[in-house]
């Protein structure tokens, strides 16, 4: 497995199923910590309504809620995959994890440290802070929360990801 991609790492479902990353190999990714009580929370709909844009085509998000920001997260499993439909969830949505800090998810350490994933340094910050993958499963680019998912920033570099063959 290739240690510079998100493709060496297991998550977790809502449902407790575990999943690999490399499960999603040849795909664009959109990775997104999320919080249920956040004034960032209506982008789960621009999440949506980006997924709808470019369905039929390589791409998914990937949603990790958490509640290291202001404890914005209070919900658990099943209740923050109810709560997330009511923005028309068409993403997959993980089970809560840390994404900052000494017991961060061991993927979240990774997209944040540069020496890790070897192109980008940036820690989130907040709730909805979007790490952009390639094909490849190397993190690209990341986007800070207030930077909207439906936003031209995003989609225009999506649209070249897609573009792009996987190596």
């Amino acid at each position: 497995m290739d240690n510079n991609s998100i493709y060496q790492f297991t998550v977790e479902k809502l449902n407790g199923d575990h999943i690999g990353l490399a499960d999603y190999s040849n795909k664009v990714l959109l990775i997104v910590n999320t919080a249920s009580q956040c004034g960032f929370t209506p982008q789960l709909q621009d999440l949506s309504d980006l997924k709808k844009e470019f369905a039929g085509q390589d791409f998914e998000i990937l949603a990790f809620p958490s509640n290291d920001f202001g404890g914005q997260e209070p919900l658990d499993g099943d209740a923050i995959g109810a709560f997330c439909s009511n923005y028309g969830n068409n993403f997959t949505i993980f089970e809560k994890i840390r994404v900052r800090g000494p017991y961060a998810d061991p993927l979240y350490k990774f997209l944040a440290d540069k020496k890790e994933n070897g192109n980008i340094n940036s820690k989130p910050r907040w709730n909805f802070h979007k790490y952009l993958i390639d094909r490849n499963g190397n993190v690209v680019d990341f986007f800070y929360p207030f930077t909207k998912p439906t936003s031209s920033k995003i989609k225009k570099r999506i649209q070249r990801l897609l573009a792009a063959e996987p190596k």
